[in-house]
């Protein structure tokens, strides 16, 4: 089984020349099976948590160790995260003009299973994938992101997810900018993810309408680049009626109406 370890994890970035630390020793375990929702105000580090993980080089890990089965993530290159099973679904996807969707998936999934898929399964593949999102098929042979939507941008992000397979998936405020009805099926997306096998999931989200849909075996409350409080699916609720004011000192809350 999957188990993706951090510990005592410290980040800094650079902004005008000077190093500002964001997380500031991060303790966290996630094995395959597990669903942890990482919540917390804006700016307390959740996503550069993410982008610390999946090798953003904005990002420079200061101490500390992640390690997935054993293997030291932060020695390895972008792309060998990504095929030792790290998967990152960002809050703000890149468009790639000149890139069809079709070109994309099947280029990824290539280099993660180290052979090019057989065609004709391919196709089926990525048919049921997309129908199961409510995605167009004619989405397959438009430029990555390119005009779409926010929600749409969000799907894509969830059928990479779909095909890639990856042992640990890292989905940063994926929720962000969704009306509830893609949200339903993005959120749906998800679940089909984890129940089709052994696989850890972080779910980064500053808002609590998500774990509607999506109910996390464990929730942990980021403030000041740390964890600093961590308990079940109840804990997100308290959060829904407290909001953040007791890890903060202001009054922030953890939900939309």
């Amino acid at each position: 089984m999957a188990t993706l370890e951090i510990k005592d994890l410290h980040v800094s970035v650079v902004a005008d020349e000077v190093e500002k630390e964001i997380l500031a020793g991060v303790d966290l375990t996630i094995k395959a099976g597990e669903t942890h929702a990482i919540m917390g105000p804006n700016g307390s580090g959740k996503s550069t948590l993410s982008y610390a993980i999946a090798g953003h080089p904005k990002y420079t890990v200061t101490s500390g160790s992640v390690t997935l089965d054993g293997e030291d993530v932060l020695a390895m290159s972008v792309d060998e995260r990504a095929r030792a099973g790290l998967f990152l679904a960002m809050q703000y996807p890149v468009e790639v003009p000149g890139v069809s969707m079709s070109n994309f998936l099947r280029t990824a999934v290539t280099a993660i299973r180290g052979e090019a898929p057989k065609l004709r399964t391919w196709v089926k593949e990525v048919k049921e994938a997309m129908s199961a999102l409510d995605i167009d098929p004619a989405f397959a042979e438009r430029s990555v992101n390119e005009g779409f939507s926010g929600g749409e941008k969000k799907r894509h992000e969830i059928l990479q997810l779909t095909l890639l397979r990856p042992k640990i998936a890292i989905l940063d405020e994926t929720d962000s900018g969704l009306d509830v009805d893609a949200l339903r099926v993005v959120s749906a997306g998800i679940n089909n993810f984890k129940a089709a096998g052994d696989v850890g999931v972080m779910l980064i989200t500053h808002y609590t309408r998500i774990l509607r849909h999506i109910t996390p075996d464990f929730v942990h409350v980021f403030a000041g680049g740390r964890i600093v409080e961590s308990g079940g699916s109840e804990l997100a609720d308290r959060l829904e009626d407290e909001g953040y004011v007791r890890f903060t000192g202001k009054q922030e809350p953890a939900s939309i109406g």
